[in-house]
């Protein structure tokens, strides 16, 4: 059986089989530690509207929403968790940068090397997410960095990391993760077709 709050969804309404704001109640409903609404494909506007209609859902089912990319959304509708790709919080913690992210009380990072994960620690991140660890269909051609990788990341790092990329409900894959040090996991695909 799943401890599904060492799960944190990681959204992707382009693989949805059902419309978006249902299968964010079927995420849901599994209690989750968090949603992340990566949608990174979106401007800001359309993604703090599609942000406007999936808060009450978490709200409801007390699911903790992680906005991604767009501090300003996340300020408009009261979050105050982030989730930023290392270029964005590097941009974001330059000093007297009137966009800091002083305001968040949780600040996530996705990292892809050691390097990436000691620079996100540096510049005040709270969690961080670590990967590619296995095949996965949104990295295609990429080589996943496995569990080694993550191990290494895990040992080197004082805050809490979360393994991504290619991962599913599956409880052995998802022991090997925790067995390296995770705090949890990331999925994405998966959650975005039950």
């Amino acid at each position: 059986m799943f401890d599904y709050k060492k799960i944190t969804v990681v959204s992707n309404r382009h693989l949805c089989q059902c419309p978006f704001d249902e299968q964010i109640r079927r995420v849901c409903e599994l209690q989750p530690a968090g949603i992340i609404l990566r949608e990174k494909d979106l401007e800001e506007a359309d993604y703090t509207a599609l942000a406007e209609m999936v808060l009450p859902i978490c709200e409801a089912a007390g699911v903790p929403l992680i906005i991604h990319t767009y501090p300003q959304a996340a300020r408009a509708l009261g979050i105050s968790r982030i989730h930023m790709p290392l270029p964005l919080l590097r941009s974001c913690s330059q000093a007297g940068d009137p966009h800091s992210l002083d305001d968040f009380k949780i600040i996530g990072c996705s990292t892809h090397s050691l390097a990436e994960a000691q620079e996100a620690i540096a510049l005040g991140a709270d969690y961080l997410t670590a990967g590619h660890i296995f095949t996965t269909d949104c990295k295609k051609g990429l080589a996943p960095r496995g569990l080694s990788f993550l191990r290494e990341v895990c040992q080197a790092s004082p805050l809490p990391v979360h393994a991504i990329g290619g991962i599913s409900f599956d409880e052995e894959q998802i022991r090997q993760v925790l067995e390296c040090g995770a705090a949890g996991v990331c999925i994405m695909s998966a959650a975005m077709r039950i």
